[in-house]
């Protein structure tokens, strides 16, 4: 495999892992626009569809333009386009996680969910929020390192929506299908992401010396 295709792995692993949720967004999507239910009406969105809409969107922008961030060649090679593509997905980020904070504040709750999902709602927006201006604030001040290290934390909290469609399924077989129970696999998806997502920035580095990017000036990128 070549050195290009192996830079691609990671962003389709990422795109894929996205996938459940976004299809699901785009059922949201064609549901408040009058078509058919692909999935289950939910009453809740359809009294406030317009910072529903936003989410969807916004997360579909992320995920997708997030994911190609990741990949070195396009950085390195094409750094105008990765800074207006990170312009781009800062502010989708800002989209998504204001308008789940506004979601989790004015809207009901969903049937199955208890204070634990609400709580750790009300935390991983605000986070995400502050990875993001950190993120910027790191890139403004030439340290590339401290930007790559926020961005990806906070990638890695928006994508919990796609492991929650595995952590639900396994948590709902060990712990059971309780509010509690379902908040807890809920949140394990965000403290696995997370995980992962240290792991990946502090992982030795193995690219060749000859391709790192050097620093750049303040407010180069996003």
């Amino acid at each position: 495999m070549t050195r290009r295709r192996r830079g691609w792995r990671i962003p389709v692993a990422l795109i894929t892992l996205a996938a459940i949720p976004l299809m699901a967004g785009v059922a949201r999507l064609v549901e408040l626009a009058g078509g058919p239910e692909v999935i289950p009406s939910d009453p809740r969105f359809t009294a406030s569809p317009l910072p529903v809409v936003v989410h969807i969107v916004g997360a579909a922008v992320y995920a997708l333009l997030g994911a190609v961030q990741f990949v070195p060649q396009l950085r390195r090679r094409h750094p105008r386009w990765h800074r207006t593509a990170g312009r781009i997905t800062v502010a989708a980020g800002t989209a998504v996680a204001g308008s789940a904070l506004w979601l989790t504040v004015f809207v009901p709750p969903q049937p199955d969910s208890g204070p634990l999902l609400y709580v750790l709602r009300l935390v991983f927006a605000p986070a995400m929020l502050t990875g993001l201006v950190l993120g910027i604030n790191a890139i403004r001040h030439g340290d590339i390192t401290a930007h790559r290290a926020w961005m990806t934390r906070t990638y890695a909290i928006a994508l919990a929506a796609g492991t929650q469609a595995f952590t639900e399924g396994i948590g709902g077989a060990v712990l059971g299908h309780s509010p509690l129970a379902l908040d807890a696999s809920r949140g394990a998806a965000w403290v696995i992401n997370l995980a992962v997502a240290e792991w990946a920035i502090r992982r030795p580095a193995t690219t060749n010396p000859r391709h790192r990017q050097p620093r750049t000036t303040v407010g180069s990128h996003a």
